[in-house]
């Protein structure tokens, strides 16, 4: 009997996602016995076209990670999810926009003076910039073409289940092949993580008292953190309260605030708007000035908020963009 057949694939994303398959240590000769990998460009030789080749619903399975910024990653997005009937949305980036998303915070054209004109280490005097076609010698070379916003997955095509985090723990990734070699998934939409907030399930949840209440907002590499009480308590800006649990506590354990990378549980809206209203029902203060000044210390909001999730977020984009949300294809 033949073994069924999964790919992996990289999009607009760090690598840490390919990492984290990597974390499986010795398990993951447990997930190649299992199945038959057709498609892990990171990993192995393969090629577009032999995707291309394969019949559509070839693949039981595919991850992809990283958001959708580009023509080519667009056409990769729906050439798997034709080939693939399980489509999977693998980490942070694919599932909420990620890190790369806050660049909705900007143009494109703005991004590229900056990158290939402004930095201090730029050495450009003919202002040159990337072509989608440029004629050279040896023919014509076709570069792909950046979107003017970034998307997740979930914007682009239809996506069947989500494994959050940036990068996913090993653990989730676990039980998802585990899910897909059985067929126990569950119903299709599903984020493949726990449905509770991580202070449910926070070990320094017994150190958080019955009516926290917080005078200042205090940045880690600044103060020293008590690595047994509750980090909110401390005045640290842990967005434990509006993330997704699941993750093992790994920024927890690491004396470190939660930044939020496995995103909302299913009943949050908007991943932003519930973290900043959590954070300000603790807020001890009814002064108006007293309440502004701290804010003030929010040196970054949107990239404390909207860190992981600005593209899958009510704001989406910066004000005044020619936002397009776009929408899948049926």
């Amino acid at each position: 009997m033949s073994k069924p057949k999964v790919g992996f694939y990289w999009c607009a994303s760090c690598g840490g996602c390919e990492e984290s398959v990597v974390d499986l240590a010795e398990a993951i000769l447990d997930v190649t016995a299992a199945v038959d990998f057709v498609f892990f460009p990171v990993a192995m030789d393969f090629k577009r076209s032999d995707v291309e080749a394969m019949a559509d619903g070839a693949m039981a399975a595919c991850m992809i990670n990283g958001a959708i910024r580009s023509s080519e990653q667009r056409a990769m997005a729906k050439l798997l999810r034709r080939k693939a009937q399980i489509l999977i949305a693998y980490g942070a980036c694919s599932h909420q926009g990620g890190i790369p998303g806050l660049a909705n915070l900007f143009d494109r054209q703005s991004i590229l003076q900056t990158v290939y004109r402004d930095t201090p280490s730029t050495v450009n005097p003919g202002d040159i910039r990337p072509e989608a076609s440029t004629r050279i010698p040896h023919g014509e070379v076709e570069l792909p073409v950046l979107d003017e916003q970034v998307k997740s997955l979930d914007q682009v095509v239809p996506v069947d289940y989500y494994i959050p985090g940036c990068a996913p723990p090993v653990q989730l990734l676990k039980d998802a092949l585990a899910a897909i070699l059985t067929g126990r998934l569950p119903p299709k939409g599903s984020v493949l993580a726990p449905d509770k907030a991580l202070c449910e399930q926070c070990p320094r949840a017994p150190s958080k008292p019955d009516n926290l209440l917080i005078d200042q907002f205090k940045r880690p590499h600044l103060e020293r953190i008590d690595p047994e009480k509750c980090l909110l308590a401390q005045g640290f800006l842990c967005l434990g309260p509006a993330t997704r649990g699941g993750c093992g506590w790994a920024c927890i354990n690491a004396n470190m605030p939660c930044t939020g990378c496995l995103g909302p549980v299913s009943r949050t809206r908007d991943y932003g708007g519930a973290a900043m209203s959590a954070l300000a029902s603790l807020v001890n203060s009814n002064d108006e000035a007293q309440i502004a000044a701290m804010l003030e210390t929010i040196v970054d909001p949107a990239g404390t908020f909207y860190r992981y999730g600005l593209p899958a977020s009510l704001l989406f984009a910066r004000a005044g963009a020619n936002a397009d949300k776009g929408g899948h294809e049926p």
